[in-house]
């Protein structure tokens, strides 16, 4: 059995802002990263945006061993113990520990179709695959019109695909922008050649010979070289449930992001916490929050706890769009919303109608901390007071 002060399971962007930020208090303690891929901790957002354009795979990577970690790959938590405080693996192997983080992060969702080929796009693996049936491929599907769904049908057209989208949505995005923005990227994305099947599920799916054939809720029937799903992600909190952990969309955790068991922290995609500031319950599913909430659990596993209040930021481009929001971006909210002359650039504040919870900036670059202050402030989602807040330049 192998022991570790200080345990992580899971080898994500979390799991290497954790090790960073015990290192930075504490230099001696061992510290071991149970990773389940083949692959050390690495950048997740190149996958869908640098590495298509011509990034090295070199640049994704955390090294995480650098700060004397051991990180231990292709090898899965199968168990917990409690009240021994002991993890057991795939392999078999034991790891005791003192204080424990679980960054386990979250698997695909999948569709309920047997003998499928369809790349449920989240990882490495899945980027070396797909990068692989790119060479030889030219018509493409893609089913999702969320983050992977706009940023790889981005990446694909660029690089000359035919590629065509099947969203449940009236527009892509929509989950995250109002109808009007939705809507109007729909006919941006049909200009530059996608084929586009809003308000459409898949209902069936089978080969035939090098096909895919994928069928719609309206009755379409579709074939492709390739098919790539971005449906979004399921918690992984089965291991931390087992152990009598508390779990709702994710796992519970309080202000300094311990779960209802001492000494057993968890963090990113599979956190469920509360914020202050926007009087929320958030499980957040992005870059920012994963390194941050990592940064604030390593602090507390080495005895520095701190209230973690952050206000979690994403971000994305396709195509010539990028933007960035902080707070809670949903379709659903009301959206006050200003734009200047062309509409290029924008700024979206979402509302419930008395507070402030969201704020999105549409081709603006540079005013996320404006953003991220202005939230904390709190003010009135008064079109009034909101108008000179953000100036769209």
């Amino acid at each position: 059995m192998s022991h570790y002060p200080y345990l992580i399971i899971g080898g994500g962007m979390t799991a290497h802002a954790a090790v960073s930020s015990i290192r930075s208090i504490d230099n001696e303690k061992a510290i071991g990263v149970l990773c389940q891929e083949p692959y050390p901790p690495y950048l997740r957002p190149p996958l869908t945006k640098g590495l298509w354009k011509g990034r090295p795979v070199d640049r994704i990577w955390c090294r995480t061993e650098s700060k004397k970690a051991d990180v231990i790959l292709g090898e899965k938590a199968v168990s917990l113990d409690i009240a021994q405080k002991r993890v057991l693996t795939d392999k078999g192997r034991t790891f005791s520990f003192e204080k424990l983080l679980i960054a386990t992060g979250g698997r695909p969702r999948t569709l309920p179709f047997t003998d499928q080929e369809i790349i449920y796009y989240r990882d490495l693996a899945d980027y070396y695959k797909l990068k692989e049936i790119v060479a030889s491929a030219e018509s493409f599907g893609v089913i999702g019109g969320g983050f992977i769904g706009t940023e790889i049908t981005s990446c694909l057209s660029a690089l000359g695909k035919k590629v065509s989208m099947i969203f449940l949505e009236e527009g892509i995005g929509r989950r995250i922008f109002p109808s009007e923005l939705s809507l109007r990227l729909n006919n941006y994305f049909e200009q530059k050649g996608i084929n586009l099947f809003p308000n459409q599920s898949v209902v069936g799916y089978r080969k035939e010979k090098n096909k895919q054939i994928i069928l719609t809720s309206a009755g379409k029937e579709l074939a492709f070289d390739c098919v790539i799903a971005g449906l979004g992600i399921i918690p992984n909190v089965e291991l931390a449930k087992e152990a009598g952990i508390k779990t709702e969309n994710g796992i519970i955790v309080n202000e300094q992001l311990q779960t209802n068991i001492e000494d057993i922290y968890a963090a990113g995609d599979v956190a469920n916490f509360y914020n202050p500031q926007l009087g929320l319950w958030m499980r957040v599913e992005h870059e920012d929050n994963a390194r941050k909430m990592g940064d604030y659990a390593g602090k507390a596993m080495a005895g520095h706890p701190q209230v973690y209040n952050h206000i979690p930021s994403f971000y994305s481009d396709f195509f010539s769009f990028s933007y960035e929001s902080v707070g809670l971006a949903d379709g659903n909210l009301a959206v006050i919303s200003f734009w200047n002359t062309d509409q290029s650039k924008g700024v979206l504040y979402y509302h419930n109608g008395s507070k402030l919870l969201g704020i999105l900036l549409w081709n603006l670059v540079g005013k996320l901390p404006e953003a991220r202050q202005l939230l904390n402030e709190a003010p009135s989602p008064d079109p009034h007071l909101l108008a000179s807040k953000l100036s769209i330049s």
